[in-house]
């Protein structure tokens, strides 16, 4: 009795999903669709219903809903905020699949995956990426604040295999305001700390149709930074009952694998010539070095050196524009940052992470990576530079390792690109590692420019930054090959059997130029 009714459930479901995708709007659902964690036989598929009840999923082979592939149930329940998810396998490599959900008389939108070729497949693949997206309205206004997601939807309109939305996929602590007299900043709505207030900041990112796009049209690989959690987050410093909560929202609202072991890390093979490989920085990571005030500058306590690790000659060029910087950093605070003893990756995941990239048999590695691996010195504490022995080791092991491999990260809102240095300002002078770091962003959110001009109170500090230490070589500055600091942005990757190519991209879909009109690459790596 029971196959019965679950055998004409499948063929009820089905003949309702074969309907033309075109022929109803979305009913019952909100929000979009999306598909997670594709490999080359499975992904994950999510939805969000706007009641509670159990329905299915289905997976078609075709555009218009004919050919039925597969068929799986999926429950609402409140305490997921009717969220809905069901992994799928079974599926062949490289092919592209169509998937909608059904709850009761709903019927959600329509998206579509390509899973990833075998692994002796060497077809092209391009991809993606970016984060840091705030859809916050100012108080009193309904529109958001920044941009309505726009770099969503150029990257929806690449035409990708997949795109990877990576980190600050939300900001429970956002950065619009109001600017107040004397220059105080005053945040545009409260933290979200709890479970209920991080669903709350998901419903209103995904709200936005462009992202909603981008999610539908092809896999998306999502990844969390901070502010999934709040501003710079460790477990040691802000607590595990705040981690717990967000992860549980990030998952409820994110077709990922995690597991308490493994965190967010993860890899997925893309054919002969890709394996991208997710770092996760936050969950086992010690405190920042500058925690209980270790490295608080001597004429600006209460607040951390601006740049701790910086020749005392780089400090000194710099002290007109930051007097503070005339004072020496602590040297307990550098002590601290060079400690062999303090983990960014934690152990497990270093291990795991150095076996995997170093067996894998792909042409080129792609290492998504949440905050910045190169060397630029402001307030370093939250990114690979403030935790400097394990930045070291990680760079070694792949220099002397693994070839073909790059860092692609988003975090610091702006696009830099540059050498992965072992060494750039310190006595000896610069070490490459051959490794590049390409940084690009934001989607929605305050740019760096912007933040440096309000760090320093200065406006104009973050373009006098940029030609007197961003751009000029060493030993006057750190010579990044590029250097846009105040565009909204994505970088777009294209990967060959002999060579990877990436080109940063702006909100209107066009290459980046720098000011001096340079164009801001593509980075081309040809394979070794």
């Amino acid at each position: 009795m029971k196959r019965r009714t679950l055998a004409t459930t499948a063929v009820m479901a089905a003949a309702l999903f074969a309907l033309p995708a075109g022929a109803h709007a979305a009913r019952g659902f909100t929000l979009g669709v999306a598909a997670g964690d594709v490999t080359d036989d499975s992904a994950i598929l999510w939805a969000h219903s706007t009641k509670s009840g159990r329905g299915t999923v289905a997976v078609f082979s075709d555009r218009r809903g004919r050919r039925t592939v597969a068929l799986k149930g999926v429950r609402a329940t409140r305490s997921n905020d009717n969220t809905v998810e069901a992994r799928v396998t079974g599926l062949k490599p490289g092919k592209q699949y169509f998937y909608r959900f059904v709850l009761g008389r709903g019927l959600s939108d329509m998206g579509t995956f390509r899973t990833a070729p075998s692994p002796n497949s060497t077809r092209t693949v391009k991809f993606a990426w970016s984060g840091d997206a705030d859809a916050q309205n100012r108080q009193g206004e309904t529109k958001p604040f920044w941009n309505n997601f726009e770099v969503y939807l150029r990257m929806a309109r690449e035409n990708n295999a997949f795109n990877v939305n990576l980190g600050d996929t939300i900001y429970s602590d956002t950065e619009v305001g109001s600017q107040q007299e004397g220059g105080n900043f005053q945040p545009g709505a409260p933290n979200a700390v709890s479970v209920g207030q991080k669903w709350g900041k998901y419903r209103m990112n995904l709200a936005l149709r462009n992202i909603q796009r981008m999610r539908a049209s092809a896999g998306t690989y999502s990844h969390w930074d901070d502010h999934e959690f709040l501003n710079d987050f460790s477990v040691a410093e802000l607590g595990a009952q705040l981690y717990r909560d967000g992860v549980r929202a990030f998952t409820d609202y994110n077709p990922v694998k995690y597991s308490a072991r493994d965190g967010l890390y993860r890899k997925f093979r893309w054919g002969k010539n890709l394996e991208v490989f997710f770092l996760d920085e936050r969950s086992f990571r010690d405190a920042k070095a500058s925690q209980g005030g270790t490295c608080d500058n001597p004429s600006t306590p209460g607040s951390p050196d601006l740049a701790p690790t910086a020749p005392q000659s780089t400090r000194n060029t710099f002290s007109l524009l930051v007097p503070s910087l005339a004072q020496p950093a602590p040297q307990a605070c550098k002590d601290r940052i060079n400690d062999p003893n303090r983990t960014f990756l934690g152990n497990r995941q270093l291990a795991a992470f150095k076996r995997d990239i170093q067996s894998s048999t792909a042409t080129f590695k792609v290492i998504m990576n949440e905050t910045p691996i190169q060397q630029f010195y402001a307030l370093p504490y939250d990114r690979w530079e403030g935790y400097e022995a394990e930045r070291q080791d990680v760079l070694k092991f792949l220099q002397a390792n693994v070839k073909n491999v790059v860092f692609l990260t988003t975090d610091t809102h702006a696009n830099f690109i540059n050498d992965a240095r072992l060494r750039t300002l310190e006595e000896g002078g610069p070490v490459n590692s051959g490794i590049f770091d390409v940084v690009t962003g934001p989607v929605a959110t305050k740019n760096f420019a912007l933040e440096i001009d309000d760090a320093t109170n200065r406006p104009g500090s973050a373009t006098a930054l940029r030609g007197a230490f961003l751009k000029p070589p060493p030993p006057d500055g750190v010579g990044m090959q590029c250097a846009v600091l105040d565009k909204f942005s994505y970088g777009q990757v294209s990967v060959t059997s002999t060579r990877l190519s990436i080109t940063l991209k702006g909100i209107d879909g066009q290459p980046l130029t720098e000011p001096e009109g340079n164009p801001c690459g593509p980075l081309v790596l040809d394979a070794k």
